[in-house]
């Protein structure tokens, strides 16, 4: 086995262990708040990306606060959170530029994911101008 070959598996089970585990977190956590914005009729706090998506995409608010919509944004986070984790953990690189190539990457997954997902929605018909 070539080095090369080690890196990949390395690669590939470092990725699905931190994708799954997060994809774990996230979507009960999310699962969580909606069940306990459910219960409790106190004010009421959105979640940042269904705030983002509405802004951006006119799209209505409420028919974002389901569990399929939820279990969407929290498999878009876990990616993201997997492949910024695992692509600055295996540079060998300075710190600071392991900081600078993890913030970029952050910010260009988030804006491209959420603007792909984004326009699936509007083309799926959740935004405001459905009859």
């Amino acid at each position: 086995m070539t080095k090369l070959e080690a890196g990949l598996i390395l690669f590939c089970i470092l990725f699905i262990v931190i994708f799954l585990f997060d994809y774990i977190f996230i979507k009960l956590s999310y699962l969580y708040s909606l069940n306990k914005k459910k219960k409790k009729k106190k004010k009421r706090q959105d979640l940042t990306e269904i705030s983002y998506l509405v802004g951006k995409f006119k799209l209505k608010k409420e028919r974002l606060l389901n569990k399929k919509i939820l279990l969407a944004v929290s498999l878009i986070n876990a990616l993201i959170i997997s492949i910024v984790a695992i692509s600055v953990l295996l540079l060998k690189v300075h710190i600071i530029l392991q900081l600078i190539i993890s913030f970029i990457l952050l910010f260009a997954l988030i804006y491209s994911l959420y603007e792909l997902f984004g326009r699936y929605l509007v083309k799926k018909g959740y935004d405001k101008n459905e009859y």
